[in-house]
């Protein structure tokens, strides 16, 4: 990666910077988000890295006749540990990125942002994000694609320690560009989206903060689904870029040119299933996420 938590401030936050709820609720709203996602991002991963696989459920299937159901679980540690700080760096550079808008554009601080000046920042948020995300993903990545008898980390820290044995400490950012690539271009989806279904939603005379809790949460879910629609080719690269031996892509323009040439165009949109089934329930759980914590820290302070 989203009272209106994510695109307007209320007017009083009884003396508490806005930039520090912001950074607090999307941290809450991040593990909501894997608690509610990570089985679909599992298929996604190994749909996009493996061609063993005919379909979604096929793919599901297999994975639960091998390794049982906590098989779909495989790697949630990393993301689970990392989504706290990551989401939350994530809302805090959103916030600044409004902030930012608004100065540029010579915005009143209580006048509504248009739609292009959310879509700026929101994809500023993802230059901080890219960051924290990177290792994370690398190593959840790399846990993902492993299959029962085939078993070379036995988690997160070993999967960290034998990733830089490998390679170096920079091997945990193997990816980089194509993650910020993806977050840069899916954030401006993700946030324009929210806040504008957020918009459309709201009858006339009343404030998007006032929402009731089921258009949040249909506005979070496709507020999702928009991002994945725009990123899932970069994040198909991204994967490749990450699981693939050293040495394999020299970067994104090298995995890109090698997956079209052999696989076909076709290749980059593999994992679009679990991605957009995965993107509407976790998406809205984690959009409640964070307008449910930020109603609870106004009310406290």
């Amino acid at each position: 990666m989203s009272s209106d938590a994510t695109v307007q401030q209320p007017a009083s936050t009884k003396g508490q910077p806005s930039a520090v709820k912001s950074f607090l609720s999307g941290g809450f709203g991040g593990i909501c988000l894997v608690a509610a996602g990570h089985p679909l991002d599992l298929i996604k991963v190994r749909l996009q890295t493996s061609n063993q696989y005919k379909g979604m459920v096929d793919c599901a299937r297999q994975t639960i006749a091998r390794e049982g159901v906590r098989g779909l679980y495989r790697g949630m540690a990393t993301p689970l540990i990392g989504v706290t700080p990551t989401f939350s760096v994530c809302f805090w550079g959103y916030d600044q990125g409004k902030r930012l808008a608004r100065y540029l554009g010579d915005t009143a601080p209580d006048a509504q942002l248009s739609l292009t000046q959310i879509g700026f920042a929101g994809a500023l948020s993802a230059v901080p994000t890219t960051l924290l995300m990177t290792p994370m993903e690398r190593i959840k990545c790399v846990l993902q694609v492993q299959t029962e008898g085939n078993i070379k980390y036995k988690g997160p820290a070993d999967a960290a320690r034998g990733i830089i044995a490998e390679s170096g400490v920079k091997g945990l950012f193997t990816g980089t560009t194509a993650t910020l690539a993806r977050d840069g271009i899916g954030s401006v989806g993700y946030f324009v989206a929210y806040e504008g279904i957020k918009r459309a939603l709201t009858p006339e005379g009343s404030k998007p903060e006032d929402l009731s809790a089921l258009a949040v949460f249909m506005a979070g879910g496709m507020a999702g689904m928009a991002n994945w629609a725009i990123a899932i080719p970069l994040d198909v690269l991204k994967s490749r870029l990450q699981t693939a031996a050293p040495g394999t892509y020299t970067g994104l323009v090298d995995v890109f040119s090698k997956t079209v040439r052999n696989e076909g165009a076709s290749a980059l949109f593999r994992g679009l299933g679990p991605a957009m089934t995965r993107a509407f329930p976790a998406n809205a759980a984690c959009f409640m996420g964070v307008e449910v914590s930020m109603k609870v820290m106004n009310s406290m302070w």
